[in-house]
């Protein structure tokens, strides 16, 4: 792992307008620099670089980050990968920390697999370009599907010889040890203890991570051999770099397509993904074979928030659409569904269509997901029942959307496409979202009970939803922008003396004094580390957390801080020490109040469940009131109305 210091050293020397200017063309604006946006279709310069905060934004698309940042979004790097560009552009060592032994041993373990798996990558693919039978069984079998050179190498396709001792003697003899070419896949033990080639006389389709390590294999039967076969295909077992759930073929080579065009589309097969590549359009991965998860939902999530489900219009094509736009719904993803005509897939419409011509049929006969399930599941239904069941299966989907504004948006669509009163659909929608809720408690305490032996932590706010709210937003944005500002003077400590307090200890003290906290990590690790570093005297918040090693808190800081940039320093509103005490009490207390209502609601909830069971429903009546007692008083200290 690259150590603190080296981290250090490598924000200290990355220049943001320096590792902008190597992408975009910038002109210098006052103090600023301004150029066209690279993470959106830019006609007029709206994205802007701070020299002296080291941070980027685009006051179109909203994009933020620091150089580190900059680096992974432009170049679809990781963390690790763009600190190592930026060092070798400035041309600072590496140094890894030391490491522990578990940690060498698993590290050790898991390079020495991604090793075992270039080396097969490459072996296939000679033996598919130099071999007599690669050339005449697994280049034949390629072409026969249409695939050009480039794009054999692109998706490093390949061949296994039909022996099955072939690459593993090969691989032996290099000096590849077994328990690798066993812990990969590559091979598996025979009942004599021998090795034997999982892949044995089919062609390979490497699968290559987001990192671009092949991290997988997929091995087919070539055609004269599927004849009654149903394993078709054979993918690499689990292992500690391989998890199926985990990864999406072709994301490498589609991931920088992905981001310029903010869309994906998902298919289902490797086939499908080589030919859409071929015809032109890159920004496609598949889940081949196994069911679209929550951790290939996130994968995509990092590129794009819009995808089409592109699939074959046969059972198992609308089977597979279905099981997945609940899922994607709920991951925050804009969902289309194209189901293609009766004996097309993508990879046959590929080979047919051009870039333009597939995009424009996709365009005109992609639809949103209320319609795809209106047409597969209420087509030609007259009986009542079924035709609610369908109903419910609609509002189901729209309630499991996290944003109340898109829900209501879908809601009033499917009143006006089904004919049914948009209150009654509420109504049910409100009973799913419920019921959901309800559900998530009870895998909340089902966990709990799991977990009983373990210390609980204190009183901490908690919502049904765990983004943060607004108030906790901008209340670590006073402790980024100026957690070091001294807001309350001579205050009296409990061993007589006095000290001060700055933005980020009153916060902390205040939020403390209670147990609560935010429901966010990062912004509880920001107010920390503000406090922590109180006491250094050069300790700058803003320049300190935009700067951060940690990739998740410098964005995060850098969002908070962009909005000021833009304006010269005359312009900038500077406030003074009462009028920042002022907001920032108000916004303790606005924290205060978001917690309380959010505890009523709850307990009403409990109550209604508790109506029948006295002996539980007395003491939620009693917190109950107290709580509100709470809200009254803080009410009346914001100045408002003391509410009944």
């Amino acid at each position: 792992m690259i150590d603190r210091a080296t981290i250090d050293r490598i924000m200290d020397a990355a220049d943001i307008v320096d590792v902008v200017s190597e992408f975009v063309s910038l002109r210098k604006v006052g103090a600023n620099y301004k150029g066209l946006c690279p993470f959106h279709d830019d006609t007029t310069p709206s994205f802007y670089v701070s020299p002296s905060r080291g941070i980027c934004h685009c006051f179109s698309c909203g994009k933020t980050t620091n150089s580190v940042g900059f680096v992974m979004e432009r170049e679809q790097m990781t963390y690790p990968e763009a600190l190592r560009w930026l060092a070798n552009k400035y041309h600072i060592e590496i140094r890894e920390r030391e490491l522990s032994d578990e940690e060498k041993r698993e590290q050790n373990d898991r390079e020495s697999m991604f090793i075992v798996n270039e080396w097969a990558a490459d072996y296939f693919s000679d033996v598919l370009l130099n071999d007599v039978d690669g050339r005449a069984v697994g280049m034949q079998y390629f072409r026969s599907r249409g695939f050009r050179d480039d794009i054999i190498q692109k998706f490093r396709l390949g061949f296994a010889l039909p022996s099955r001792t072939a690459m593993s003697n090969t691989a032996t003899l290099k000096g590849y040890k077994e328990e690798y070419l066993v812990k990969t896949g590559l091979c598996y033990r025979r009942d004599g203890g021998e090795l034997s080639d999982r892949y044995a006389g089919r062609v390979i389709f490497p699968w290559i991570n987001v990192s671009g390590k092949v991290c997988a294999f997929g091995g087919r039967l070539l055609d004269s051999r599927t004849k009654g076969v149903q394993q078709k295909y054979v993918n690499s077992p689990d292992s500690d770099i391989y998890h199926k759930e985990r990864e999406l073929y072709g994301i490498y080579q589609a991931k920088r397509a992905i981001a310029k065009e903010d869309l994906v589309y998902m298919v289902e097969g490797y086939t499908d993904v080589i030919s859409m590549h071929q015809c032109g359009i890159e920004n496609v991965v598949a889940n081949s074979g196994t069911a679209l998860s929550v951790h290939q939902i996130r994968i995509l999530r990092r590129f794009t928030a819009n995808i089409v489900l592109l699939y074959d219009g046969d059972a198992a094509g609308i089977h597979a659409a279905m099981r997945g736009t609940d899922m994607l719904l709920a991951e925050g993803m804009n969902v289309k569904v194209l189901l293609l005509p009766d004996g097309e897939d993508p990879d046959s419409f590929a080979r047919n269509h051009s870039a333009s011509g597939f995009r424009e049929y996709i365009e005109e006969h992609q639809t949103d997901f209320i319609e795809f399930k209106t047409n597969i599941m209420l087509r030609g239904v007259t009986d009542p029942i079924k035709r609610s069941e369908a109903i419910n299966s609609i509002v189901k989907s729209v309630s499991v959307i996290n944003d109340q504004i898109v829900r209501a948006t879908y809601i009033k669509d499917c009143a006006h496409r089904l004919g049914i009163n948009e209150a009654t659909l509420i109504s049910t929608m409100n009973k799913f979202i419920r019921s959901g809720k309800e559900e998530k408690r009870k895998e909340t305490a089902r966990e709990e009970a799991r977990t009983a032996d373990k210390p609980q932590e204190p009183l901490r706010p908690a919502t049904p939803d765990v983004q943060a709210s607004k108030v906790e937003y901008m209340l670590v944005q006073a402790v980024v922008r100026h957690g070091e500002m001294t807001i309350y003077r001579n205050v009296e400590t409990e061993d007589g003396g006095t000290t001060d307090l700055n933005v980020a200890q009153y916060i902390s003290y205040d939020l403390g004094a209670d147990g609560l906290s935010f429901h966010s990590e990062e912004y509880n690790r920001i107010l920390a580390e503000a406090v922590e570093h109180s006491a250094d005297a050069d300790f700058k918040a803003e320049a300190y957390f935009t700067r951060h090693p940690d990739i998740g808190i410098s964005t995060i800081a850098a969002e908070m801080a962009a909005d000021r940039f833009q304006l010269s320093k005359s312009m900038q509103v500077q406030e003074d020490e009462d009028s920042l005490r002022n907001r920032v009490v108000h916004m303790v207390l606005d924290f205060r109040m978001d917690y309380v209502k959010t505890r009523l609601g709850r307990l009403r909830e409990e109550m209604a469940l508790a109506a029948s069971d006295m002996e539980k429903l007395m003491p939620l009546m009693k917190e109950y009131t107290e709580v509100q007692n709470l809200r009254n008083r803080i009410a009346k200290e914001l100045g408002n109305e003391i509410i009944v």
